[in-house]
């Protein structure tokens, strides 16, 4: 407050003992606003710089915070090349509905991408949520179903931790809390082989990038692995008893998993016409070889140029490289339970 009471007392000062301020000549009065706008602008301009003081620490603080929710991923995990970006539908914001984490465990490279009903800030407490309670059961949890129900158990928690602030005065546990919200999750499991295992609540399943001579006669082509049963989202509904793991075959040495939610695939132009996904997956495939981050700013060049811009709904794109050199044979799409084809360096096989 120094500088205002300082800038005023200027003011008033001239008003009071300055002759030329007393004058009603067309000089005196042009001299007197000369003053006061020299004042006005110097008031102005040290609450502007106020202001943008504050707004750059704010953005400072949220940056952290955000960082610390949804953290960087290392560039390399387990042999695996790693890149990830989201963009946010919220102006300012770096994170918001849509969640991925990657983390090493000695069960295999465990990954869960999601996507929270909403976007934007007003989802943070969901992600914040589902993204915890992964963090601790990639390591206890043996079996990857037992990891979607502790997902399945936190989400549960968070929703009638949500019902009870918003309506604190009733005193009861709500029977059914905020029953409009939920996110869609996919669990993924590669293994020290390259070998996939997948488990899918309502989120799109991956594509697989792969590096053989695809129908087309050219190397590199886009796989979409819609491999089996779709759970519902969680949060809506219960869970069945039964969780169905399968089998997304395997993952092979040069080859990529691309992930991503719904915004990406949602995403219009002008026209109403949606963004062609795999079309923009296979230009970025027919450079050989194939690396996460070209992958990624390929599609994500694509998706601004298609939308004109930042799309309106949360979009994330996750890719996952195999730079292992141990290679095997791919075996086939199935569900949980099917016979998979022998690795060129066979070694007994942990079922789930």
């Amino acid at each position: 407050m120094g500088l205002p009471c300082m800038w005023g007392a200027v003011a008033i000062t001239y008003k009071l003992t300055c002759p030329l301020a007393h004058h009603h000549e067309l000089s005196a009065r042009i001299v007197t606003s000369a003053v006061f706008f020299v004042v006005g602008a110097g008031l102005i301009l040290h609450v502007r710089q106020g202001l943008l003081r504050e707004l750059r620490q704010m953005r400072k603080v949220a940056g952290a915070a955000q960082g610390v929710l949804l953290r960087p991923l290392p560039p390399r995990i387990d042999g695996l090349n790693v890149a990830a970006a989201q963009l946010c539908a919220d102006h300012g914001a770096t994170v918001g509905g849509d969640l991925y984490e990657v983390i090493g465990t000695e069960h295999g490279v465990r990954v869960v991408m999601g996507d929270v009903r909403g976007h934007g800030l007003a989802a943070l407490g969901t992600v914040a949520a589902v993204l915890g309670s992964f963090r601790e059961a990639v390591h206890d949890e043996a079996e990857l179903s037992c990891v979607l129900r502790r997902l399945e158990r936190a989400m549960s928690r968070h929703l009638r931790e949500r019902a009870r602030a918003e309506h604190p005065s009733s005193g009861l546990e709500p029977d059914s809390p905020v029953a409009e919200e939920f996110v869609t999750v996919l669990l993924l499991e590669i293994r020290p082989d390259g070998e996939v295992w997948a488990v899918n609540c309502g989120h799109p399943w991956p594509y697989a990038l792969r590096s053989d001579v695809g129908p087309a006669g050219l190397r590199g082509y886009v796989e979409h692995l819609a491999a089996g049963e779709v759970l519902p989202p969680l949060g809506p509904f219960p869970l069945p008893a039964e969780l169905p793991v399968v089998s997304c075959g395997h993952l092979l040495y040069g080859e990529a998993l691309f992930l991503y939610t719904d915004g990406i695939e949602d995403a219009r132009d002008s026209g109403g016409v949606f963004f062609p996904l795999p079309a923009a997956l296979t230009d970025a495939v027919c450079v050989q070889p194939v690396s996460p981050q070209s992958v990624l700013h390929s599609v994500l060049a694509g998706l601004q140029q298609h939308c004109g811009g930042r799309p309106t709904d949360d979009a994330a794109v996750l890719v996952l490289h195999n730079d292992r050199h141990r290679q095997h044979r791919r075996a086939p799409v199935g569900a949980r339970g099917t016979a998979r084809q022998a690795t060129t360096d066979p070694q007994p096989t942990t079922h789930l």
